[in-house]
């Protein structure tokens, strides 16, 4: 059978989200068993792509928090708890959203590829883990335009945990440094230097480049 891309996977997900609503457990069954990595894919994706997705950080920060803790305890597959798979999706978000992860895949494919077998050991997935675990927290936090460089970090370790490119994991903790950075810069402004919100936020569309 040939082997489909995740640009692919993601398309598909975008053509079944067709009614008005659709259910994380409906999302989770569409993709079948795919493990840790689509689930961090999938999760990450409404605050990493630039595609307007308000609302989703914290819950789904909440819930790779839970799932970097199952993989960090050596379980083989994720478990979702039941009041996350029945919460109700916008279609059409999802839909544009999956689309654009599609077609960020499609330009960055010829990138990832197998490589540095570390990934697989027990202390390469505990790394893994454990970075999932703070990037899941930081996009808990609701402080205005921060959760998008941890979900892109999230974004980047699922994409490693599934093409089994230990690089591209090596890059996401790069990345994950420069969010926690970005993370620790705002919160000194808010307390000692007494930075409003719209301060804030302004300082950190400088800090994206936004």
């Amino acid at each position: 059978m040939e082997h489909k891309s995740l640009a692919d996977d993601l398309r598909d997900l975008a053509v079944q989200c067709g009614t008005d609503t659709v259910s994380l457990g409906d999302i989770t069954r569409i993709m079948g068993e795919r493990g840790f990595g689509m689930l961090f894919i999938i999760l990450s994706l409404p605050s990493a792509m630039p595609v307007p997705a308000p609302g989703y950080s914290t819950p789904f920060g909440i819930l790779m928090v839970l799932l970097g803790l199952q993989q960090l305890v050596g379980k083989s597959s994720p478990y979702l708890p039941q009041w996350a798979l029945n919460r109700e999706l916008k279609s059409k978000t999802m839909a544009k959203i999956f689309n654009a992860g599609g077609a960020f895949f499609d330009k960055m494919e010829y990138l990832i590829k197998p490589r540095f077998g570390w990934i697989g050991s027990r202390l390469g997935q505990s790394v893994i883990s454990l970075l999932v675990i703070i990037m899941a927290t930081l996009m808990i936090f609701p402080i205005p335009l921060t959760n998008t460089a941890p979900a892109i970090v999230i974004f980047i370790l699922g994409i490693g945990i599934l093409e089994r490119d230990g690089l591209a994991i090596a890059f996401g903790a790069v990345v994950g440094w420069l969010a926690v950075l970005l993370y620790g810069f705002v919160i000194y402004s808010i307390i000692y230097l007494g930075t409003s919100p719209e301060e804030v936020k302004e300082m950190v569309k400088g800090f994206l480049g936004m």
